[in-house]
């Protein structure tokens, strides 16, 4: 007997959407089938839709900011991700210049993460470094992280990696198997002004710095023949460019990120005091840029969200360099970009994500995967609450294309009918 018999859906197993029943035992998908098997739960997913467990490449649960930490920790941060459909998140490392310190911040952000309800990976991430980058490398991947992440920028707050430490990373990438992820603005492009408001975040960090950073390092990955990452685009007319500069390398050495909030709305968000509330970097871009963005979809790799959320009076300061940047997302991800994008955002928010950075048995339906496993309802929906521990989200008001009512992570109910299923409630 099968422990969960999820029934009646449209499945969508990696390449195609089926009708299908599926079939979990001891934490594993043990059959897909058309024939009725027994089981001792029973979920009817008639007029819903079955994906794989949904895996957010970029998150920033619990992250200490010095004069603020956003207020989703992996306790919080995880029940949200768990009403979007995610089962695998990738957090980030506090940033480390040498190898003693990769191994302490690993073992820290590993202790906090223990509170989560759903899996967590870490991205290493490397400022400004003062080791051997061999040596950092090795010690990442004995640590079992596949995946290094740099800046390009903030360099005043000696978070920036230099181009010759970039190009060296990216060779390293051949050897020892992992991917460079790359937050890509043009440093010497960003404006510090102290009398800037929430309103000249646009100027201060300019669409041109993501471009001119995002060309650079396409040069770099086609001269090393390394492999990168690029986080959170933010432009329309940055992958457009990369489009006709360097269609060789995307979604083969060059792979990009956007967010739901990218793809959702535009600059007009910041011209009021309300605009304070969608304060993030990259910064909203103007309306053409986002419909740039949606049209050229094609060239997206995957989609994060980038969550990093704050209250409001953390957000409601008159200087833009006292404002914390960042958004909560992870529960409204999906059903963003499945409203924008259409059903095949699926496998770049689940198979692809997997592969890229080395999470073996999940992104897919399919008998002995993981048996991490979201059923959404796809009826368009307005949103009105969420499930974070931040006091607003950008998406009240919004519209999105539906909610999850179930998800089963490792072949357990986590989420019945869309309410957290606690230990005692099993």
């Amino acid at each position: 007997m099968h422990d969960i018999a999820i029934k009646n859906g449209r499945v969508h197993t990696g390449r195609t959407w089926e009708a299908l029943h599926v079939y979990i035992k001891d934490g594993h998908i043990a059959a897909l089938s058309c024939h009725d098997e027994p089981a001792k739960t029973h979920i009817d997913a008639t007029n819903r839709d079955v994906l794989p467990g949904l895996i957010d490449p970029h998150v920033h649960f619990e992250l200490d900011l010095g004069d603020a930490v956003s207020v989703d920790d992996f306790a919080g941060g995880s029940h949200a991700a768990l009403h979007g459909g995610i089962t695998t998140v990738i957090d980030f490392l506090d940033p480390t210049d040498t190898i003693e310190a990769l191994k302490a911040a690993h073992k820290r952000r590993k202790k906090q993460a223990e509170k989560s309800l759903v899996d967590v990976r870490f991205h290493a991430t490397l400022k400004a470094p003062k080791c051997d980058l061999e040596a950092y490398v090795k010690t990442v991947k004995a640590l079992g992280m596949h995946s290094i992440k740099v800046f390009t920028t903030y360099s005043e707050s000696n978070r920036r990696t230099d181009d010759i430490a970039i190009a060296t990373l990216l060779r390293l990438t051949k050897a020892y198997d992992f991917t460079l992820v790359v937050h890509a603005e043009r440093d010497e492009r960003i404006v510090h002004d102290a009398s800037f408001t929430h309103k000249d975040l646009p100027i201060s960090r300019p669409e041109v710095a993501e471009m001119e950073a995002a060309l650079t390092l396409a040069e770099m990955v086609r001269a090393t023949g390394g492999r990168a990452y690029m986080v959170h685009t933010s432009s329309g007319r940055t992958v457009e460019m990369l489009k006709t500069r360097a269609a060789d390398l995307l979604n083969k050495t060059l792979f990009l990120e956007t967010c739901p909030q990218y793809v959702l709305f535009n600059d007009e968000r910041l011209r009021d005091e309300q605009g304070k509330r969608f304060t993030f970097a990259p910064p909203l871009r103007d309306e053409a840029a986002r419909k740039k963005l949606l049209a050229h979809a094609d060239a997206l790799y995957a989609f994060g969200t980038d969550h990093c959320a704050f209250h409001l009076n953390d957000k409601d300061k008159p200087r833009l360099s006292d404002i914390p940047l960042g958004i909560g997302g992870v529960e409204f991800s999906y059903a963003v970009m499945n409203l924008m994008v259409g059903d095949n955002v699926v496998n770049r928010m689940s198979r692809r994500v997997a592969e890229l950075f080395h999470i073996d048995g999940k992104g897919i339906i399919a008998t002995g995967a993981v048996a991490d496993v979201a059923v959404f309802d796809p009826t368009p929906q307005v949103v009105e609450n969420h499930h974070g521990n931040a006091d607003y989200s950008v998406y009240t008001g919004e519209t999105v294309s539906g909610h999850f009512t179930d998800v089963i992570h490792h072949g357990v109910v986590k989420l019945r009918d869309g309410k957290l299923v606690l230990k005692e409630d099993a």
